[in-house]
């Protein structure tokens, strides 16, 4: 069965909202590598591949149901942050604002019936819970840790251990090159 009409544009409205997300955390990867926050800007880059793989699923999944993925403009994204709790906040709210785009999309997939893309969805719906909470923890140690030097460094240390679910390969040197 096609998608209808109205669940196919929202569908492309989320795999605009999911690249977005990726710009956002892109922004913030900038932002931390900057202050050589090296540990959160690898969180917030493996952050921003995991967008992708979102904005990704869905878009194949449009394709699947014979819909059309249609690209669209992507917001500029915010590059500054007073602290990196400041930050962690923003991603939060994001996360929260996320997750109120898809219970949207939940909502238009039973009320059109397509039980297909709720059952899409409700891969969604759980990994968004996984996303509030791990943003939200961040939030939380930020705010302990509060202005402490020594508590910043060790959390950038712990985030910097996260293990990228997504890899991309590293360009390689001769990438330019007529022979390559």
């Amino acid at each position: 069965m096609a998608l209808s009409r109205k669940m196919a544009d929202a569908l492309n409205k989320q795999v605009n909202a999911e690249l977005y997300s990726g710009y956002l955390y892109l922004a913030m990867d900038s932002y931390f590598e900057s202050l050589n926050l090296k540990g959160l800007a690898a969180w917030m880059n493996a952050q921003a591949k995991e967008e992708l793989f979102h904005a990704m699923k869905i878009y194949d999944f449009i394709n699947s149901r014979a819909g059309r993925t249609v690209l669209a403009e992507i917001e500029i994204p915010k590059k500054e942050w007073k602290s990196p709790l400041d930050a962690f906040r923003d991603a939060y709210k994001h996360e929260v604002s996320v997750t109120g785009m898809i219970d949207n999309l939940v909502n238009l997939a039973i009320k059109d019936k397509d039980h297909a893309t709720f059952n899409m969805l409700q891969w969604f719906v759980k990994e968004q819970v996984e996303e509030e909470s791990q943003t939200d923890d961040a939030v939380r140690k930020l705010e302990l840790i509060g202005k402490d030097p020594n508590g910043l460094f060790m959390f950038d240390q712990q985030m910097g251990a996260r293990i990228p679910i997504f890899a991309f390969p590293a360009p390689t040197a001769g990438m330019g090159d007529a022979g390559a």
